[in-house]
Protein backbone atom coordinates (compact mmCIF):
# COMPACT_ATOMS: atom_id res chain seq x y z
CA UNK A 1 0.00 0.00 0.00
CA UNK A 2 1.78 3.11 -1.24
CA UNK A 3 1.68 6.27 1.19
CA UNK A 4 -1.01 8.92 -0.11
CA UNK A 5 0.76 12.13 -1.66
CA UNK A 6 -0.03 15.24 -0.71
CA UNK A 7 0.12 18.47 -3.01
CA UNK A 8 3.73 19.27 -4.52
CA UNK A 9 4.49 15.37 -4.04
CA UNK A 10 5.74 15.89 -0.35
CA UNK A 11 5.37 12.69 1.13
CA UNK A 12 2.01 12.48 3.74
CA UNK A 13 3.48 11.10 6.94
CA UNK A 14 2.58 7.77 8.72
CA UNK A 15 1.98 6.49 11.86
CA UNK A 16 1.00 2.65 12.96
CA UNK A 17 -0.98 2.39 16.15
CA UNK A 18 -0.73 -0.66 17.82
CA UNK A 19 -2.86 -2.56 19.92
CA UNK A 20 -2.57 -5.86 20.80
CA UNK A 21 -6.19 -6.22 21.67
CA UNK A 22 -9.70 -6.16 20.40
CA UNK A 23 -9.57 -2.68 18.58
CA UNK A 24 -13.37 -2.14 19.36
CA UNK A 25 -12.69 -2.62 22.65
CA UNK A 26 -9.55 0.20 22.64
CA UNK A 27 -11.42 3.51 22.47
CA UNK A 28 -8.47 5.74 23.88
CA UNK A 29 -6.23 4.28 20.54
CA UNK A 30 -9.54 4.51 18.19
CA UNK A 31 -9.54 8.73 19.52
CA UNK A 32 -5.39 8.40 18.91
CA UNK A 33 -6.29 7.46 15.90
CA UNK A 34 -8.76 10.09 14.80
CA UNK A 35 -7.13 12.93 16.07
CA UNK A 36 -3.41 12.04 14.27
CA UNK A 37 -5.61 11.30 10.54
CA UNK A 38 -7.48 14.52 11.03
CA UNK A 39 -5.09 17.06 13.04
CA UNK A 40 -2.23 15.94 11.70
CA UNK A 41 -3.15 14.85 8.34
CA UNK A 42 -0.89 11.42 9.02
CA UNK A 43 -1.87 8.00 7.22
CA UNK A 44 -2.65 5.92 10.06
CA UNK A 45 -2.34 1.81 9.65
CA UNK A 46 -3.75 0.29 12.99
CA UNK A 47 -2.66 -3.26 13.63
CA UNK A 48 -4.72 -4.84 16.13
CA UNK A 49 -6.53 -7.79 17.18
CA UNK A 50 -10.13 -8.06 15.61
CA UNK A 51 -13.41 -9.12 17.90
CA UNK A 52 -15.60 -5.55 18.26
CA UNK A 53 -16.26 -2.81 15.41
CA UNK A 54 -14.77 0.37 16.16
CA UNK A 55 -16.93 3.24 15.65
CA UNK A 56 -17.93 4.07 12.27
CA UNK A 57 -15.73 7.13 12.36
CA UNK A 58 -12.74 5.53 12.30
CA UNK A 59 -13.72 2.73 9.79
CA UNK A 60 -15.02 5.51 7.21
CA UNK A 61 -11.79 8.07 7.49
CA UNK A 62 -9.89 7.12 4.34
CA UNK A 63 -6.73 8.46 6.10
CA UNK A 64 -7.41 4.98 8.74
CA UNK A 65 -6.47 1.69 7.46
CA UNK A 66 -7.42 -1.44 9.86
CA UNK A 67 -5.12 -4.28 9.90
CA UNK A 68 -6.31 -7.22 11.83
CA UNK A 69 -4.67 -10.09 13.70
CA UNK A 70 -6.28 -13.17 14.55
CA UNK A 71 -6.24 -13.73 17.98
CA UNK A 72 -3.93 -16.42 19.74
CA UNK A 73 -6.28 -19.36 22.21
CA UNK A 74 -4.49 -22.11 23.49
CA UNK A 75 -7.19 -23.53 25.71
CA UNK A 76 -6.07 -26.91 25.01
CA UNK A 77 -2.38 -26.31 26.36
CA UNK A 78 -3.62 -23.94 29.31
CA UNK A 79 -5.30 -27.07 30.82
CA UNK A 80 -2.01 -29.36 30.61
CA UNK A 81 0.17 -26.22 32.32
CA UNK A 82 -0.79 -22.30 32.28
CA UNK A 83 2.95 -21.36 32.19
CA UNK A 84 3.92 -22.84 29.21
CA UNK A 85 0.73 -21.67 27.37
CA UNK A 86 2.07 -18.41 28.35
CA UNK A 87 5.20 -18.77 27.03
CA UNK A 88 4.08 -20.44 23.75
CA UNK A 89 1.21 -17.43 23.12
CA UNK A 90 3.62 -14.62 23.37
CA UNK A 91 6.03 -15.96 21.13
CA UNK A 92 3.45 -16.63 18.74
CA UNK A 93 1.82 -13.16 19.48
CA UNK A 94 5.54 -12.03 18.85
CA UNK A 95 5.86 -13.78 15.30
CA UNK A 96 2.88 -12.28 14.10
CA UNK A 97 3.44 -8.60 15.34
CA UNK A 98 6.57 -8.39 13.42
CA UNK A 99 5.42 -9.89 10.44
CA UNK A 100 2.45 -7.25 10.64
CA UNK A 101 4.36 -4.57 11.65
CA UNK A 102 7.40 -5.43 9.26
CA UNK A 103 5.75 -6.91 6.22
CA UNK A 104 2.02 -6.21 6.26
CA UNK A 105 2.43 -2.15 6.59
CA UNK A 106 4.10 0.41 4.61
CA UNK A 107 7.02 2.03 6.54
CA UNK A 108 5.60 4.53 9.49
CA UNK A 109 7.50 7.57 10.61
CA UNK A 110 6.56 6.34 14.19
CA UNK A 111 5.17 3.26 15.85
CA UNK A 112 2.56 4.45 18.55
CA UNK A 113 1.66 1.43 20.82
CA UNK A 114 -0.63 0.84 23.62
CA UNK A 115 0.36 -0.21 27.08
CA UNK A 116 -0.33 -2.67 28.34
CA UNK A 117 -0.27 -5.63 27.22
CA UNK A 118 3.65 -5.32 27.64
CA UNK A 119 4.55 -8.64 26.62
CA UNK A 120 5.30 -9.38 23.88
CA UNK A 121 4.51 -6.08 22.20
CA UNK A 122 6.82 -3.63 23.48
CA UNK A 123 9.72 -6.03 22.59
CA UNK A 124 8.17 -6.52 19.39
CA UNK A 125 7.88 -2.84 18.11
CA UNK A 126 11.06 -2.50 19.69
CA UNK A 127 12.48 -4.69 16.65
CA UNK A 128 10.27 -3.08 14.18
CA UNK A 129 11.44 0.54 15.10
CA UNK A 130 15.08 -0.71 14.77
CA UNK A 131 14.43 -2.76 11.45
CA UNK A 132 12.28 0.18 9.92
CA UNK A 133 14.24 2.90 11.52
CA UNK A 134 11.42 4.88 12.76
CA UNK A 135 10.68 6.24 16.51
CA UNK A 136 9.22 3.91 18.95
CA UNK A 137 5.99 5.71 21.25
CA UNK A 138 4.20 4.40 23.93
CA UNK A 139 1.14 5.69 25.55
CA UNK A 140 0.83 4.19 29.34
CA UNK A 141 -2.79 3.67 30.16
CA UNK A 142 -1.46 1.32 33.26
CA UNK A 143 0.94 -1.18 34.21
CA UNK A 144 0.64 -4.96 32.91
CA UNK A 145 2.62 -6.10 35.99
CA UNK A 146 0.04 -4.89 38.41
CA UNK A 147 -2.93 -6.17 36.13
CA UNK A 148 -0.85 -9.72 35.97
CA UNK A 149 -0.31 -9.11 39.51
CA UNK A 150 -4.60 -8.90 40.93
CA UNK A 151 -4.51 -12.96 39.57
CA UNK A 152 -0.76 -13.96 40.76
CA UNK A 153 -0.11 -11.89 43.80
CA UNK A 154 2.79 -9.02 43.26
CA UNK A 155 5.31 -11.28 44.62
CA UNK A 156 4.68 -13.87 42.01
CA UNK A 157 7.99 -14.73 39.94
CA UNK A 158 6.36 -14.14 36.52
CA UNK A 159 4.80 -10.77 37.56
CA UNK A 160 8.30 -9.83 38.85
CA UNK A 161 9.90 -11.28 35.37
CA UNK A 162 6.92 -9.13 33.51
CA UNK A 163 7.97 -6.11 35.31
CA UNK A 164 11.40 -6.55 34.83
CA UNK A 165 10.37 -6.29 31.03
CA UNK A 166 8.12 -3.59 31.37
CA UNK A 167 11.02 -1.20 32.30
CA UNK A 168 13.22 -2.66 30.28
CA UNK A 169 11.52 -1.81 26.63
CA UNK A 170 9.74 1.14 28.51
CA UNK A 171 12.67 2.80 29.13
CA UNK A 172 13.85 2.16 25.07
CA UNK A 173 10.83 4.50 24.04
CA UNK A 174 11.62 6.84 21.83
CA UNK A 175 9.15 9.12 24.00
CA UNK A 176 5.63 8.49 26.14
CA UNK A 177 2.12 9.63 26.94
CA UNK A 178 0.59 8.83 30.35
CA UNK A 179 -2.78 9.20 31.40
CA UNK A 180 -2.31 11.03 34.98
CA UNK A 181 0.24 12.91 36.89
CA UNK A 182 0.41 10.20 39.39
CA UNK A 183 1.69 8.03 36.75
CA UNK A 184 4.21 10.52 35.09
CA UNK A 185 5.97 11.11 38.17
CA UNK A 186 5.78 7.25 39.23
CA UNK A 187 7.58 6.79 35.81
CA UNK A 188 9.95 9.63 36.27
CA UNK A 189 10.80 8.25 40.08
CA UNK A 190 10.84 4.80 39.59
CA UNK A 191 11.36 3.92 36.18
CA UNK A 192 13.47 6.43 34.33
CA UNK A 193 10.92 7.10 32.00
CA UNK A 194 10.08 10.48 31.06
CA UNK A 195 6.80 10.59 30.05
CA UNK A 196 4.26 13.51 28.74
CA UNK A 197 0.61 13.38 30.42
CA UNK A 198 -2.10 13.50 27.92
CA UNK A 199 -5.61 13.47 29.42
CA UNK A 200 -8.27 11.43 27.62
CA UNK A 201 -10.99 13.86 25.90
CA UNK A 202 -14.21 12.05 24.11
CA UNK A 203 -14.53 13.16 20.70
CA UNK A 204 -17.37 14.69 19.39
CA UNK A 205 -19.86 11.82 18.92
CA UNK A 206 -20.15 12.14 23.06
CA UNK A 207 -22.50 14.56 23.54
CA UNK A 208 -26.02 14.48 25.08
CA UNK A 209 -28.60 12.40 23.57
CA UNK A 210 -32.11 14.31 21.83
CA UNK A 211 -35.39 13.00 22.98
CA UNK A 212 -35.74 11.89 19.19
CA UNK A 213 -32.25 10.17 19.36
CA UNK A 214 -33.41 8.47 23.09
CA UNK A 215 -36.71 7.23 21.86
CA UNK A 216 -34.99 5.90 18.44
CA UNK A 217 -32.46 4.08 21.13
CA UNK A 218 -35.01 3.16 23.55
CA UNK A 219 -36.98 1.55 20.35
CA UNK A 220 -34.39 -0.30 19.00
CA UNK A 221 -33.08 -1.83 22.69
CA UNK A 222 -37.03 -2.26 23.94
CA UNK A 223 -36.59 -5.95 23.86
CA UNK A 224 -33.13 -6.11 25.05
CA UNK A 225 -34.82 -3.92 28.22
CA UNK A 226 -38.34 -5.06 28.63
CA UNK A 227 -38.76 -8.30 27.58
CA UNK A 228 -34.97 -10.15 28.40
CA UNK A 229 -35.63 -14.40 28.69
CA UNK A 230 -35.84 -15.73 31.88
CA UNK A 231 -36.02 -12.88 34.20
CA UNK A 232 -39.03 -11.34 35.87
CA UNK A 233 -38.52 -7.75 37.62
CA UNK A 234 -40.07 -4.39 37.87
CA UNK A 235 -38.94 -3.28 34.58
CA UNK A 236 -39.60 -6.42 32.22
CA UNK A 237 -43.45 -6.50 33.58
CA UNK A 238 -43.66 -2.74 32.33
CA UNK A 239 -43.85 -3.90 28.61
CA UNK A 240 -45.08 -7.57 29.09
CA UNK A 241 -48.44 -7.12 29.66
CA UNK A 242 -48.82 -4.63 26.87
CA UNK A 243 -46.80 -5.82 24.06
CA UNK A 244 -49.37 -6.31 21.98
CA UNK A 245 -50.27 -2.63 21.82
CA UNK A 246 -50.92 -0.39 18.81
CA UNK A 247 -49.48 2.33 20.85
CA UNK A 248 -45.91 0.02 21.03
CA UNK A 249 -44.45 1.97 17.99
CA UNK A 250 -44.59 4.99 19.88
CA UNK A 251 -43.85 4.35 23.20
CA UNK A 252 -41.11 3.33 25.19
CA UNK A 253 -39.99 2.25 28.69
CA UNK A 254 -38.88 5.86 29.14
CA UNK A 255 -40.36 8.08 26.15
CA UNK A 256 -43.55 8.32 24.33
CA UNK A 257 -44.51 10.41 20.89
CA UNK A 258 -47.42 13.06 19.98
CA UNK A 259 -47.41 13.67 16.62
CA UNK A 260 -43.69 14.95 15.79
CA UNK A 261 -42.93 15.44 19.08
CA UNK A 262 -41.35 13.39 21.96
CA UNK A 263 -41.19 13.71 25.64
CA UNK A 264 -40.14 11.58 28.56
CA UNK A 265 -42.78 9.80 30.26
CA UNK A 266 -43.72 10.85 34.15
CA UNK A 267 -43.51 7.29 35.49
CA UNK A 268 -40.59 6.23 33.65
CA UNK A 269 -37.37 4.60 35.75
CA UNK A 270 -33.82 6.54 36.81
CA UNK A 271 -31.59 4.83 34.16
CA UNK A 272 -28.06 4.01 35.66
CA UNK A 273 -25.52 3.32 33.15
CA UNK A 274 -22.01 1.51 34.13
CA UNK A 275 -19.25 -0.34 31.03
CA UNK A 276 -16.52 -2.48 32.10
CA UNK A 277 -14.37 -5.23 30.52
CA UNK A 278 -15.69 -7.49 33.21
CA UNK A 279 -12.08 -7.97 34.98
CA UNK A 280 -11.13 -8.34 38.70
CA UNK A 281 -9.78 -4.51 38.76
CA UNK A 282 -13.87 -3.73 38.51
CA UNK A 283 -15.59 -5.03 41.67
CA UNK A 284 -19.44 -5.09 40.65
CA UNK A 285 -20.10 -7.26 44.00
CA UNK A 286 -20.16 -3.31 45.02
CA UNK A 287 -22.79 -2.55 42.82
CA UNK A 288 -24.79 -5.55 43.32
CA UNK A 289 -24.70 -4.84 47.37
CA UNK A 290 -25.43 -0.67 46.95
CA UNK A 291 -28.72 -1.81 44.36
CA UNK A 292 -29.99 -4.36 47.52
CA UNK A 293 -29.56 -1.95 49.92
CA UNK A 294 -31.03 0.76 47.81
CA UNK A 295 -34.11 -1.78 47.73
CA UNK A 296 -34.59 -2.87 51.36
CA UNK A 297 -34.14 1.47 52.42
CA UNK A 298 -36.88 2.37 50.44
CA UNK A 299 -38.86 -0.69 51.19
CA UNK A 300 -38.31 0.42 55.30
CA UNK A 301 -38.90 4.24 53.83
CA UNK A 302 -42.65 3.11 52.96
CA UNK A 303 -43.23 0.91 55.54
CA UNK A 304 -43.33 -2.01 53.60
CA UNK A 305 -42.95 -5.09 55.04
CA UNK A 306 -41.84 -8.65 53.66
CA UNK A 307 -45.18 -9.90 53.18
CA UNK A 308 -45.85 -7.39 50.41
CA UNK A 309 -47.23 -8.89 47.06
CA UNK A 310 -44.64 -7.84 44.28
CA UNK A 311 -46.91 -8.47 41.54
CA UNK A 312 -49.36 -6.32 42.95
CA UNK A 313 -46.83 -3.45 43.22
CA UNK A 314 -45.22 -4.21 39.82
CA UNK A 315 -49.07 -3.60 38.42
CA UNK A 316 -49.42 -0.39 40.13
CA UNK A 317 -46.21 0.74 38.62
CA UNK A 318 -47.37 -0.60 35.31
CA UNK A 319 -50.97 1.42 35.89
CA UNK A 320 -48.47 4.97 36.24
CA UNK A 321 -48.49 4.92 40.19
CA UNK A 322 -45.29 6.78 41.10
CA UNK A 323 -43.69 7.01 44.56
CA UNK A 324 -41.43 9.10 46.21
CA UNK A 325 -38.41 7.03 44.88
CA UNK A 326 -38.19 6.21 41.36
CA UNK A 327 -37.43 2.44 40.12
CA UNK A 328 -33.35 1.80 39.27
CA UNK A 329 -32.60 0.25 36.08
CA UNK A 330 -28.95 -0.86 35.73
CA UNK A 331 -27.44 -1.29 32.32
CA UNK A 332 -24.40 -2.11 32.07
CA UNK A 333 -22.53 -2.69 28.92
CA UNK A 334 -19.22 -4.70 27.80
CA UNK A 335 -17.55 -7.74 26.97
CA UNK A 336 -15.12 -9.78 29.82
CA UNK A 337 -13.83 -12.59 31.62
CA UNK A 338 -16.31 -12.50 34.80
CA UNK A 339 -19.72 -10.92 33.10
CA UNK A 340 -21.15 -15.01 33.73
CA UNK A 341 -19.88 -15.04 37.16
CA UNK A 342 -21.80 -11.62 38.17
CA UNK A 343 -25.04 -12.28 35.69
CA UNK A 344 -25.20 -15.97 37.95
CA UNK A 345 -25.48 -13.72 40.93
CA UNK A 346 -27.86 -11.06 39.53
CA UNK A 347 -30.41 -13.46 39.35
CA UNK A 348 -30.49 -15.12 42.68
CA UNK A 349 -31.04 -11.38 43.77
CA UNK A 350 -35.06 -10.14 45.27
CA UNK A 351 -35.40 -7.10 44.31
CA UNK A 352 -38.96 -5.12 44.54
CA UNK A 353 -37.61 -1.68 42.59
CA UNK A 354 -34.21 -2.67 40.95
CA UNK A 355 -33.39 -3.99 37.85
CA UNK A 356 -30.26 -4.95 35.95
CA UNK A 357 -29.83 -5.65 32.11
CA UNK A 358 -26.16 -6.51 30.65
CA UNK A 359 -25.25 -6.16 27.03
CA UNK A 360 -23.12 -5.18 24.56
CA UNK A 361 -24.00 -2.33 22.31
CA UNK A 362 -22.59 -0.94 18.81
CA UNK A 363 -20.07 1.98 18.84
CA UNK A 364 -22.52 4.46 17.89
CA UNK A 365 -25.51 2.96 20.34
CA UNK A 366 -22.98 3.36 23.27
CA UNK A 367 -23.01 7.29 23.41
CA UNK A 368 -26.82 7.50 22.75
CA UNK A 369 -27.33 5.26 26.07
CA UNK A 370 -24.61 7.62 27.87
CA UNK A 371 -26.46 10.55 27.00
CA UNK A 372 -29.68 8.82 28.18
CA UNK A 373 -28.78 8.13 31.56
CA UNK A 374 -29.81 9.92 35.21
CA UNK A 375 -26.60 9.06 35.98
CA UNK A 376 -23.28 6.68 35.48
CA UNK A 377 -21.67 4.81 37.61
CA UNK A 378 -17.40 3.56 37.73
CA UNK A 379 -16.55 0.65 39.64
CA UNK A 380 -12.90 1.00 38.28
CA UNK A 381 -10.45 1.08 40.95
CA UNK A 382 -7.31 0.16 39.19
CA UNK A 383 -4.74 -2.48 39.64
CA UNK A 384 -1.50 0.41 39.97
CA UNK A 385 -4.24 3.06 41.34
CA UNK A 386 -2.34 5.40 38.65
CA UNK A 387 -4.37 4.94 35.92
CA UNK A 388 -7.93 6.78 35.30
CA UNK A 389 -11.53 5.12 33.87
CA UNK A 390 -11.94 5.98 29.92
CA UNK A 391 -15.67 5.32 30.52
CA UNK A 392 -15.83 8.63 32.94
CA UNK A 393 -14.60 10.72 30.31
CA UNK A 394 -17.12 9.22 27.85
CA UNK A 395 -19.97 10.09 30.74
CA UNK A 396 -18.72 13.76 30.69
CA UNK A 397 -18.59 14.04 26.94
CA UNK A 398 -22.16 12.96 27.20
CA UNK A 399 -23.19 15.38 30.08
CA UNK A 400 -23.84 12.62 32.46
CA UNK A 401 -22.88 13.01 36.01
CA UNK A 402 -20.75 10.15 37.82
CA UNK A 403 -20.55 7.99 41.10
CA UNK A 404 -17.07 6.91 41.19
CA UNK A 405 -14.91 4.47 42.90
CA UNK A 406 -12.55 6.46 45.07
CA UNK A 407 -9.01 5.75 44.49
CA UNK A 408 -5.58 7.84 44.39
CA UNK A 409 -5.80 9.59 41.43
CA UNK A 410 -9.17 9.74 40.69
CA UNK A 411 -9.50 12.98 41.65
CA UNK A 412 -7.75 14.40 38.74
CA UNK A 413 -10.60 13.26 36.63
CA UNK A 414 -13.79 13.54 39.18
CA UNK A 415 -14.40 17.05 40.70
CA UNK A 416 -16.80 16.45 43.87
CA UNK A 417 -20.04 18.41 43.49
CA UNK A 418 -18.71 19.77 39.99
CA UNK A 419 -19.32 16.70 37.66
CA UNK A 420 -19.63 13.90 40.06
CA UNK A 421 -19.55 12.38 43.17
CA UNK A 422 -16.98 9.46 44.87
CA UNK A 423 -17.66 6.72 47.38
CA UNK A 424 -15.96 3.81 48.78
CA UNK A 425 -18.60 1.59 49.70
CA UNK A 426 -21.48 0.12 49.01
CA UNK A 427 -23.63 2.17 51.50
CA UNK A 428 -22.01 5.18 50.09
CA UNK A 429 -23.26 4.63 46.70
CA UNK A 430 -26.62 3.30 48.08
CA UNK A 431 -27.17 7.06 49.80
CA UNK A 432 -26.16 8.89 46.73
CA UNK A 433 -28.67 6.89 44.72
CA UNK A 434 -31.34 7.49 47.78
CA UNK A 435 -30.17 11.26 48.40
CA UNK A 436 -29.62 12.79 45.12
CA UNK A 437 -32.81 10.45 43.44
CA UNK A 438 -31.19 11.16 40.29
CA UNK A 439 -31.70 15.45 40.29
CA UNK A 440 -27.49 15.47 39.83
CA UNK A 441 -27.95 16.95 36.71
CA UNK A 442 -30.36 20.39 38.32
CA UNK A 443 -27.39 21.01 40.67
CA UNK A 444 -24.23 20.11 38.16
CA UNK A 445 -23.19 23.16 35.95
CA UNK A 446 -22.80 22.41 32.13
CA UNK A 447 -19.73 23.76 31.91
CA UNK A 448 -18.32 21.65 34.64
CA UNK A 449 -18.69 19.27 32.11
CA UNK A 450 -16.01 20.55 30.06
CA UNK A 451 -13.78 17.94 27.91
CA UNK A 452 -10.70 17.41 29.93
CA UNK A 453 -7.61 18.80 28.50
Amino acid sequence: MAAAEEEGGRRRGRVAVVVLGDIGRSPRMQYHALSLARQADLDVDIVANGGSDPHMAVKSNPLIHLHEMKSVRLEGISKISGALALILKAAIQFVILVWFLCFKIPRPDFFFVQNPPSVPTLAAVKLCSWLRKSEFIIDWHNFGFSLLGLSLGRGHIIVKIYLWFEKFFGRMANGSFCVTKAMQHELAQNWGINATVLYDQPPEFFHPTSLKEKHELFTRLENDICNPQEIRDCISEQRGRDSGSSNQLHNTLFTAQSGDGFFMKSNRPALVVSSTSWTPDENFGILLEAAVMYDRRVAKSLNEDDSIDEEKLWIDINNGKQYCYPRLLFIITGKGPERRKYEEQIKKLKLRRVAFRTMWLSAEDYPLLLGSADLGVSLHTSSSGLDLPMKVVDMFGCGLPVCAFSFSCIEELVKVGKNGLLFSSPSELADEFLVRRFVLKAFVKKSDFARIS
